[in-house]
Parts: structure tokens; sequence; C-alpha cells
């Protein structure tokens, strides 16, 4: 109930019920925006500009529901604005994801997982990541990405298929 009052206040220039907002789901938009980034920095800039853009555009909002659908849209907009601005390409390589690791004590083992993760396309790393690094479900990567749940599907199922022949290959 109070999340929908936030939201009304907000959609009237409330900058504080707007910062409430953002601030209960401040971890999940942290790691989102680390995700791209893979610096503290970057991500809390990638963070910055998002509030920005939320407040903004906050009146056109339409369902008040899908407020943190729109912002993590919006957030990974950011992102990828950002990356295109300093002409980086987004490397799993130096990402460190603990819960993804979590199952491998080795660190060599890591090593294996990032060296196959790099192997996949940009738009199937991306799924990856946000599936398996952040644990979306699939409605949830596809809204913030902008794509049909068809595709989501789709594109994990071929990017988990490369990562297993690549694997079998390598055996």
């Amino acid at each position: 109930m109070e999340e929908k009052l936030l939201i009304k206040q907000a959609k009237n220039g409330d900058k504080e019920s707007l910062l409430q907002l953002v601030m209960a789901q401040k971890t999940d938009y942290y790691k989102l925006a680390y995700v791209y980034m893979k610096s503290e920095d970057d991500a809390l800039d990638a963070m910055q500009d998002m509030i920005v853009i939320l407040y903004e555009n906050i009146h056109k909002l339409k369902k008040d529901d899908a407020f943190y659908s729109w912002s993590k849209t919006i957030l990974v907009n950011s992102c990828k604005n950002m990356l295109r601005k300093k002409k980086k390409i987004i490397s799993l390589e130096n990402i460190k994801e603990e819960g993804v690791y979590e199952a491998y004590e080795n660190p060599e083992d890591k090593i294996v997982l990032e060296k196959y993760l790099s192997n996949l396309s940009p738009n199937h790393q991306e799924v990856i990541k946000l599936r398996y690094f952040l644990d979306l479900d699939y409605e949830t990567i596809g809204q913030i990405l902008k794509i049909p749940l068809g595709t989501v599907k789709s594109r994990i199922s071929v990017a988990m298929r490369n990562l297993r022949e690549s694997m079998e290959r390598m055996v």
C-alpha cells in the first residue's frame, strides 16, 4: 500500500518519495548496474543517471505496478549509454560475481567458467548474466531488455546449449 502512495506522490513531483522507492530496491539496482559496468563507481553513476531520468519522466509511467521493471529498464539503458560513450565492451573476464561462483571453491574453476562464458555472443552473455548471476525471472529479463518472453527463453536455451557443447569439446 505504501509503495502505491509513494509512486503517486513521486508522479506529483515529490523527490523524497521517488528516492524512497529507489532506496527500497537499491541493492537490486546496484547489482544490475554492476553486472554491466564492472566498476563500483560506474555502477553508482549509472544509478544516479537513472534517478535523474526517473524524476524527469515519472509522469509518463502509465501503470504504477510496473514502476520497478520500468526503472530497471531505464537503468540498463543508462548503463548501455555510458558504455557506448566510453566505448567499452562488456566482458565477463573482469566481473567478480560471488553468487555465481559459490559452488566453485577452486579459483581455477572460476577462470574456466569465465572463459566459456566469454565465448558467447553479447546477447547470450547478457541473458545468462541476468538469469544466473542476478537470478531474474524470464518475464523480468524480457521487460528489462524490451524483448518478448519467447526471445528470452530462446536466447537462454541457445546460450546454455552452446556452453554445454563447448564444455563437452574440452573434456
